[in-house]
């Protein structure tokens, strides 16, 4: 009698991949809901400040990492500059993205953020060496069409081309963020010391840059803010116990259901709706990321 593959595979297996999957189906939800904040705010708080807070009000969900990892000499690195790239790649970034969620619909938003992964596929190339096949770079091309779909540059879309632009530049930030987090992984430093000093140095540069336009925001803004930071953190540990419990293959996929997750919210609170050219757009770019995946999927088996 044959053994069906999910009978054949152990009860813990089972039991993290269903564990991985709620972890970053949760991630997704909680990061929509961070947007939403950021939204909500509607740009009466300093980007600069905003960032701050962000990254502030993260500490207190970060900590018990660095309690687990041994306390302070957890912190010790090897790599300052390797911190250092990666905090300038991680702000500007987030900052991008702050940007993008305060001026234009959070569906948009989060789908230009999926540009990422067309981001790294091109950088892995000249920054690691990698080689990059038709397929794949047919893939990236295509993904960037759905990109100029939901931009339209020259036609109804013209009025956000600037803010697109800027989201595409923290998309471009995030993934060389990835590639600096994937050499210093490979150099030995610890998953927790990468977290904290990326914390610590954006809590820095943000705090330096928001003096000149400080503002005292009111009860309510602090509450988004605080709102941003701690949700936030919970999602970056939720994302992080998803790929530490299951596959990377099994749990990047279920990433993109951010977008329906942003796609409701904005409809609920904003009344946004995607137009035919933004949907059709989003399903291209999201639909070349997959491909994508699956098509690394498919390397390493041969590997």
């Amino acid at each position: 009698m044959q053994i069906s593959q999910k009978a054949a595979l152990p009860a813990a297996t089972r039991a993290n991949r269903r564990r991985a999957v709620f972890s970053i189906l949760a991630a997704a939800i909680l990061f929509a809901l961070a947007a939403s904040c950021v939204k909500a705010l509607d740009g009466a708080v300093p980007l600069a400040q905003l960032v701050l807070f962000r990254s502030l009000f993260a500490f207190p969900v970060l900590l018990p990492l660095l309690r687990q990892a041994g306390g302070w000499g957890a912190l010790r690195t090897t790599n300052p500059m390797g911190h250092a790239w990666r905090t300038l790649f991680g702000l500007v970034g987030m900052g991008g993205a702050f940007y993008g969620y305060s001026t234009m619909p959070l569906a948009t938003v989060t789908a230009l953020g999926f540009t990422m992964p067309l981001f790294l596929t091109l950088l892995a190339v000249p920054l690691l060496g990698e080689r990059v096949g038709w397929r794949r770079g047919s893939a990236v091309v295509i993904g960037f069409l759905g990109v100029l779909m939901m931009v339209r540059p020259f036609g109804a879309g013209a009025a956000e081309v600037v803010p697109s632009l800027i989201v595409l530049v923290a998309a471009l930030a995030w993934a060389l963020a990835m590639i600096t987090i994937r050499r210093m992984g490979e150099a030995g430093e610890s998953g927790v010391s990468i977290v904290l000093w990326f914390a610590v140095g954006s809590s820095f540069v943000a705090f330096s840059a928001s003096l000149p336009v400080w503002i005292w925001p009111s009860a309510w803004q602090w509450l988004l803010l605080l709102g941003i930071g701690i949700v936030s953190a919970l999602a970056q540990l939720l994302m992080t116990d998803a790929y530490r419990s299951g596959e990377p293959t099994l749990v990047a996929p279920f990433e993109y259901s951010g977008i329906i997750w942003t796609t409701l919210l904005g409809a609920l609170i904003w009344a946004e709706a995607p137009d035919g050219w933004d949907g059709m757009g989003i399903l291209i770019l999201v639909g070349s990321g997959l491909y994508i995946w699956w098509r690394e999927v498919q390397l390493g088996l041969k590997r």
